[in-house]
């Protein structure tokens, strides 16, 4: 019997990366909806048309989403993260470093280069124009992007109550539409620029007032 030299061995095949893989999907995903919804608006903005702008099927959109809002939804989530990072903020906080003007105007600034970044602005403007007549939509933007950011503000400015900073009557949730609710309007109505030294002296309007001291 002639024996068979042994054959040699096989390399080991690495497995492909699913998660590499579903997170440049996921990423793929969130610039073709935001790039879709700024160009053709929120109600011509399909899922067929997001996955077919990302080079992923339906399918794989309808596996973590339920509906187009969810999906925009979390790209803004996303997006907002990404510029908290850059900004060096610690994503879904505020700074407190005790100085309570510095650390609302150090947020506005990076708030300021967020609603000025053309990846943030156009979609942002279609969704909020959208908002005004869809009222579910609205509603659901509100309570899932907005509110919780509004929250934000709301504990760094309880935090100034604790520490004396602010006076202890004071309703937060009333206070930080001093100085965010003017920012908003000038940015969606373009009634004038929005700057550092405009949302700088948003907040020192709102902590030191108007009158005379």
């Amino acid at each position: 019997m002639v024996t068979q030299p042994a054959k040699p061995a096989q390399p080991a095949r690495t497995a492909p990366d699913t998660s590499r893989r579903s997170e440049r999907s996921r990423r793929a995903i969130y610039e073709a909806a935001l790039s879709l919804v700024a160009e053709a608006g929120y109600p011509r903005t399909t899922i067929e048309g997001i996955a077919a702008r990302a080079g992923v099927g339906k399918q794989t959109i309808y596996r973590w989403w339920g509906s187009k809002a969810d999906v925009l939804l979390e790209a803004f989530l996303d997006l907002g993260e990404q510029a908290a990072e850059v900004a060096g903020q610690a994503p879904n906080s505020l700074p407190d470093t005790g100085d309570l003007a510095a650390d609302l105007k150090a947020v506005l600034r990076a708030t300021v280069d967020e609603l000025l970044d053309p990846r943030f602005e156009a979609p942002a403007r279609a969704l909020s124009a959208e908002g005004v007549v869809n009222e579910p939509l609205g509603r659901e933007f509100v309570a899932k992007l907005l509110e919780p950011q509004l929250q934000l503000y709301v504990d760094r400015l309880r935090s100034a109550q604790r520490t004396g900073r602010l006076r202890t009557e004071i309703d937060p949730r009333i206070a930080l539409e001093l100085f965010v609710s003017p920012l908003a309007q000038r940015w969606l109505q373009r009634t004038g620029p929005i700057s550092y030294d405009y949302t700088d002296t948003l907040v020192d309007y709102a902590l030191y007032g108007l009158a005379p001291r």
